[in-house]
């Protein structure tokens, strides 16, 4: 009988360690393979930027829609916790274009705390 609860624990500690490992693995999405450094509280993408572009009636809503296709594409890329451009590091932009029709761009290199 013993031999039965020995058998169950392990294999219940080894699912859970499989299953953490897992969530880890989804967590960080493909950010494993680049260097991390620590930054300000928060472990950031070392060199490794991303873009973000977008266009709207106004410079503030062409900048937001920029944003938003950074973080979308980010969080898709390595899991929502990189996803914030808040959190981001090393952020560039710019935006041209005129009344009625501008376009933005945005670069950073994404963090989480």
């Amino acid at each position: 009988m013993k031999k039965g609860f020995w058998c169950a624990g392990a294999l219940a500690l080894g699912l859970t360690a499989a299953l953490a490992g897992e969530a880890a693995a989804q967590e960080t999405g493909l950010a494993g393979m680049h260097s991390w450094t620590r930054a300000g509280g928060r472990t950031c993408l070392l060199d490794h930027f991303h873009d973000g572009s977008g266009s709207g009636p106004t410079r503030a809503a062409a900048m937001r829609a920029a944003i938003g296709a950074w973080s979308d594409f980010t969080a898709f890329e390595y899991g929502g916790r990189w996803g914030s451009y808040g959190l981001a590091v090393s952020k560039r932009g710019g935006c041209s274009g005129g009344p009625g029709n501008f376009s933005c761009n945005v670069s950073a290199r994404p963090c989480r705390r």
